[in-house]
């Protein structure tokens, strides 16, 4: 600590730190939908810590537990309080039960990147990653919060199995593409820019709509790639119970692997 600290990266998870606790603030006052945006907000200026720390060569061992510590605010507390006060209060024990795990799994998932960061394939995620598991819980109030105000959604044991999934998906073994690998740098092919104008034009329209689907997709993209590579592998080697296994090691394997 004598050497001092990275403000720039830092100041940024602070930033992620304070919409965490705000939206956690917004819950408690009942402000459902205003505390998903700040969620929303808090996943944005992470997103930006780590990039800035990767651009300015600035990422350190104290800037990483720093980033998990308000991670576990931002992406396990406060999305763990908006989903018990939103819709899992009426379930009594059950409620605040199904959002401790949530909590506690996106703890464990965060602890489980911290030891693995040098360990795992860079271009993946192990486990549903704790934003995007944020995230999901977010669009999920921001879209339907307006529907079960006007009472088209009066059954709320839906969103009881939401969290479970999601605390799943966190610890699970599934492959997610690391937002790492993105970049706009050097030249690209003429209709990717059509394609990210159009996509825009969408996000503006319907933006609720595609900010619960974006997350969505991506949820699902872990079990789903998974399900390709055991397909891939059966064609090739011949169904076997035992191919089973290969949920182990699935984290390390690509297509060309199999």
């Amino acid at each position: 600590m004598k050497k001092g600290i990275y403000l720039l990266p830092n100041l940024f998870t602070s930033f992620n730190l304070f919409f965490g606790f705000f939206s956690i603030i917004l819950s408690f006052n009942g402000l459902v939908v205003k505390a998903a945006y700040a969620i929303i907000l808090a996943s944005f200026f992470d997103l930006l810590d780590g990039r800035i720390a990767r651009m300015t060569k600035t990422t350190s061992k104290f800037g990483l537990e720093y980033d998990s510590l308000a991670d576990l605010v931002s992406f396990g507390l406060a999305p763990g309080v908006l989903t018990y006060i939103w819709v899992l209060k009426p379930f009594g024990r059950w409620g605040w039960l199904v959002a401790f795990l949530y909590v506690v799994c996106s703890a464990l998932r965060l602890a489980r990147f911290n030891i693995q960061v040098n360990t795992v394939e860079k271009k993946y995620f192990q486990g549903l990653p704790t934003p995007a598991a944020a995230g999901m819980v977010a669009s999920t109030v921001i879209l339907f919060d307006p529907l079960i105000i006007n009472n088209v959604i009066t059954n709320y044991t839906i969103f009881l199995f939401l969290m479970p999934v999601l605390a799943l998906l966190m610890v699970s073994n599934f492959r997610y593409i690391s937002a790492k690998q993105l970049s706009i740098e050097g030249r690209r092919p003429f209709h990717l820019l059509i394609i990210l104008i159009f996509l825009c034009i969408l996000i503006v329209a319907k933006y609720k709509i595609m900010l619960f689907s974006s997350f969505f997709f991506y949820s699902l993209m872990g079990p789903f790639s998974f399900l390709y590579l055991f397909y891939l592998k059966q064609k090739k080697d011949g169904f076997s119970i035992k191919n089973f296994r290969f949920q182990r090691d699935y984290i390390s394997k690509s297509e060309e692997d199999i």
